[in-house]
């Protein structure tokens, strides 16, 4: 019987790169003693690396090498992964983070680390992939159909990092070095514009060739900048606020108010990857491997918080007014926030995972695999208001401004008669908060005496702490071996115990100025926060983290006052054991070759949630009353994997899987957060979907989002460097996660004399004790389908002249719906990337760009709580030119190599909407260009 058959090559990279059995063919053993004498390096030796693994993989796959050992094609693994096809990438505060796999974000993709599930530094499962060291990295495999013996599963898919096997590898000694620039200068005066890179990597060999070990140290510190304009939202216009004119059609809108900031950040990262390869005896092989990673993030957010028409005054003049929203006025004051905000992020993640291989005889092996690991992250979001005095301080200058709308956003002017207030100058700014928001808790009279909170003050800040840990522990135990059943030439059996659990507590806390009620000038000013951008010259800027640290702030826990801080603080605990099988496939029909695998998964979840109900006394105080909740379900998961070589290294792949992602951890929580609405039209309404009562909650007895696949490929692999692959995939979504409304009784939540009415009739109790409860549920259907195109072409196939010169591209189109009218987070309709190259005797020059449409996604609202926005698609250009010494013939330069990469070549912006007009900016954000000066030896 014919077998799939590969060209040596081939072989020899799938062997060494992307095989994870136990056993190996005959063919494959060929391969590994093959390994060392074959060399391909740069960026055409990653795809031809790239491309044998794909085309030995029996599933629908998509490939990304590494270059040589710790040398990616990009800068990052997120970076390198999002030009794949299929894929599309999204920024979040300028860095390529985010990672849609056909259409589902982050949240929805099963993501492993040498084949465990990885654990993220995110608030969910989704995992934040530039957070990983690229130079730990030899190979990452994009599962976009399911195998039964993959246990990271998600419904875009499975995407696997590999690090490096060290037995498989040649000795190297490599350091990288680069600096970096941003072409936008610093906003904040506190802040640099600079940064660099710096890794070490290691690859031996020891005891005749027994132990393996790698080891990669690196650092990172990376800035970046950002001018963000952020529209409050868009109001009803008043048309009696006309200028002379002007008309203003019903159903006109008008901006209602701003958040401006200019944004400096730096992150920096510290990791450690090490990898020990053991071959004890003929029979037993063992692996350990380890992963540190420090992380942390600072970033100030300096800018103005000011109200517009409507939501920040009456006194407005519209001058001009455009289908459905007015284009541009002016207002006639409002007293100005000026904002110092920041915020820091400290992580560390820490994983370790040994496997033992144990070859039983010769046709059966047997694997045990046990791993660890643990997440903690903290963020502190400091809030601090300053302005021209305290709430209600007579006689304060009052801002005037005039606008105009633009596709970036307001962009704002002086006042026509009103003289500007310079909100710049040291003897005019107070630290104290100019608007009475939030802090005015008079009707409580236990806080008469505590210290911001007396009548008619406002808050000076506010303080987001939320601490977030997170674990994961896994067992798994499984045994391959040759069968001869027919069609059927390979058996695995297994089983996989993973514990995860995550906490998360919603600290958070009111700041009010120490000197209060008096309003002092600002403590050791740094400078001035540049706001040019939109028109206005800037603001004060000054250490509020500092200032908070060293206790010049009074804290009142918010925990006291908000009830979400309770609805928010939770504990998620699951466990899942996991029986699976798979056969693979080999046989012939006809001429044809076939191969394949067959499998199923039976999955026993067992999900407990920890947390509290939490609602507000009569004294304004909150109430929280612990709870708990969970349950426990099996699923089955089968898959079908067939490839057809219907001609020489021509193949038809297609495959029917059911697919999984274990819900989101936020929406797994058991938490309810009571609210009542202190109106008398509510509270005395007996219709319970306009009654005072509401709330809010989780859903510890969530099940997976469930869908049934069908994918179709056909590859043509014309080169060793060169193919071409159409492919279609549907996937039906049987059950996706909605917002619901019951009508719940609050009857229980009912306190006498706080929740009742005061109108001219008298205190009078709710009309009903019936109301809206929101939360999570099980049973929405909906579906995504697409069609992905791609080619990777060398031009010497063209011509002899052309060496060196070739085009990676794909383009992805896509559609999808939820039954309710909703949208998948991160589809998008249409993705492109192209990478142009050329190579040749040590040269090297690249040009990369991709390109989505528009996609649902989330940032961070009120309470840093993650919030959907719809943003508007991007298209990102970067290139690389270079050089290898080694081709050079300078043998006291041989194993340098010298980068310089551009990224954001264009300066492209991210802007969001209200999703019903692409006017209505919700935030426009522009990052500006970073360079970076790279160099690498290699002994």
């Amino acid at each position: 019987m014919n077998k799939f058959k590969l060209s040596m090559l081939t072989l020899a990279i799938a062997a060494g790169t992307g095989s994870n059995a136990i056993a190996q063919t005959a063919e494959q053993a060929t391969a590994d003693e093959q390994i060392e004498v074959i060399a391909v390096t740069g960026y055409r030796g990653s795809l031809q690396k790239a491309q044998a693994i794909k085309m030995s993989e029996n599933s629908i796959v998509e490939v990304l090498s590494a270059e040589d050992i710790g040398k990616l094609p990009d800068t990052s693994v997120a970076e390198s992964l999002a030009r794949l096809p299929g894929l599309a990438g999204e920024r979040r505060n300028g860095r390529t983070s985010g990672l849609s796999v056909r259409g589902f974000n982050e949240n929805y993709v099963g993501t492993s680390l040498n084949g465990r599930e990885l654990l993220g530094m995110g608030d969910n499962r989704g995992v934040e992939y530039d957070l990983y060291p690229s130079e730990i990295v030899s190979t990452a495999i994009v599962y976009k159909t399911p195998e039964a013996s993959l246990m990271a599963q998600g419904i875009g898919g499975t995407v696997d990092l590999q690090t490096i096997k060290p037995l498989a590898a040649e000795r190297t000694l490599a350091f990288n070095g680069s600096y970096e620039k941003n072409d936008q200068d610093s906003g904040n005066p506190d802040f640099d514009n600079t940064g660099h890179r710096l890794s070490f990597n290691y690859v031996d060999k020891f005891l005749d060739d027994r132990l393996g070990v790698a080891l990669v140290v690196a650092s990172l510190e990376t800035p970046r900048q950002e001018q963000q304009f952020r529209g409050w939202g868009y109001a009803g216009a008043n048309p009696d606020r006309a200028a002379d004119g002007v008309t203003v059609p019903d159903g006109t809108v008008i901006l209602g108010g701003h958040d401006s900031f200019t944004r400096s950040a730096m992150l920096e990262r510290d990791s450690i990857a090490l990898v020990l390869e053991y071959i004890v005896n003929d029979r037993l092989k063992a692996t350990f491997d380890a992963l540190y990673i420090d992380f942390n993030e600072q970033d100030a957010r300096r800018g103005l918080e000011e109200g517009g028409a409507e939501w920040g005054t009456g006194a407005y003049t519209i001058t001009g007014v455009d289908n459905g929203l007015v284009t541009s006025g002016y207002y006639d004051g409002f007293y100005s926030v000026v904002r110092n905000d920041v915020r820091e992020q400290d992580a560390d993640l820490k994983t370790f995972g040994l496997n033992l291989e144990y070859q039983i005889n010769d046709n059966w092996s047997g694997q045990l695999d046990v791993s660890t690991g643990k997440v903690t992250k903290t963020i502190t979001d400091i809030e601090s208001y300053s302005g021209v005095g305290r709430a209600n301080t007579p006689n304060r200058p009052i801002t005037a401004r005039s606008w105009v709308m633009t596709s970036n956003g307001a962009f704002y002017s002086d006042h026509p008669t009103i003289a500007p207030v310079d909100l710049t100058d040291p003897s005019l700014i107070r630290l104290a908060g100019p608007q009475a928001w939030g802090g005015s808790l008079n009707p409580v009279t236990d806080f008469q005496n505590v210290p911001g909170f007396g009548p008619d003050t406002a808050q000076d800040g506010f303080v987001n702490n939320p601490d977030f840990e997170e674990t994961l522990d896994s067992v798994r135990l499984q045994a391959n071996g040759y069968v001869e059943w027919g069609i059927f030439n390979e058996l695995e059996l297994g089983v996989v115990h993973k514990k995860r659990s995550k906490t998360k507590i919603n600290n958070g806390a009111f700041l009010t100025a120490n000197d209060w009620p008096d309003a002092s000038p600002i403590p050791n000013v740094l400078g001035v926060a540049d706001l040019s951008f939109i028109g206005i010259n800037g603001v004060l800027a000054y250490d509020s983290l500092g200032l908070y640290r060293s206790g010049f702030y009074t804290s009142t826990d918010a925990a006291l006052l908000e009830n979400g801080r309770y609805g928010d603080t939770y504990s998620i605990d699951e466990k899942l054991t996991t029986l699976y099988g798979m056969l693979d496939i080999s046989t012939e029909i006809g001429d044809i070759a076939v191969t394949g695998n067959v499998g199923v998964q039976i999955v026993r979840a067992d999900q407990q949630g920890d947390g509290f109900s939490a609602t507000t006394n009569a004294q304004g105080f909150t109430q929280a009353v612990p709870v708990s909740a969970g349950t426990d379900y099996t699923d089955v998961l089968p898959s079908l994997n067939l490839s057809f070589e219907v001609a020489d290294r021509q193949y038809v792949r297609t495959s029917l899987s059911k697919v999984m992602s274990r819900p989101r951890m936020d929406d797994m929580r058991p938490n309810s957060q009571v609210t009542f609405a202190f109106n008398d039209n509510n509270i005395l309404d007996d219709d319970p979907l306009n009654s005072a009562w509401g709330g809010n909650g989780g859903n510890t007895e969530l099940k997976p989002l469930e869908a049934d696949q069908f994918d179709l490929s056909y590859e043509n692999y014309f080169h060793d460097n060169g193919f071409f692959a159409a492919s279609f995939f549907f996937k039906d979504l049987k059950n996706w996660h909605r917002n619901i409304t019951l009508i719940n009784d609050f009857s229980s939540n009912y306190i006498p004399g706080f929740h009742q009415s005061s109108d001219a009739t008298g205190n009078l109790p709710p009309a009903t004790f019936l109301g809206r409860l929101d939360i999570r549920q099980d049973g929405l259907q909906g579906f995504v389908r697409g069609y992905e195109f791609q080619a990777s072409i060398p031009f010497d196939i063209i011509h002899e002249a052309l060496d060196g010169f070739g085009i990676v591209a794909s383009a992805t189109f896509m559609d999808g719906k939820l039954d309710d009218g909703g949208r998948v987070p991160g589809l998008s309709e249409e993705i492109y990337t192209l990478t142009a190259y050329y190579e040749y005797k040590g040269f090297e020059f690249r040009i990369s760009g991709t390109k989505r449409d528009e996609f649902q996604t989330e940032e961070r609202g009120l309470s840093l709580a993650l919030t959907p926005v719809t943003r508007l698609g991007n298209e990102l250009w970067d290139a690389q030119i270079g050089y290898d010494f080694s081709e050079s013939g300078i043998e006291a330069l041989d194993g340098l190599r010298v980068t310089l990469q551009a990224q954001n070549l264009t300066d492209e912006k991210d802007v969001t909407t209200n999703g019903a007009d692409n006017r209505q900016i919700v935030t426009y954000q522009s990052y500006g260009r970073n360079y970076m000066l790279g160099l690498n030896y290699k002994f």
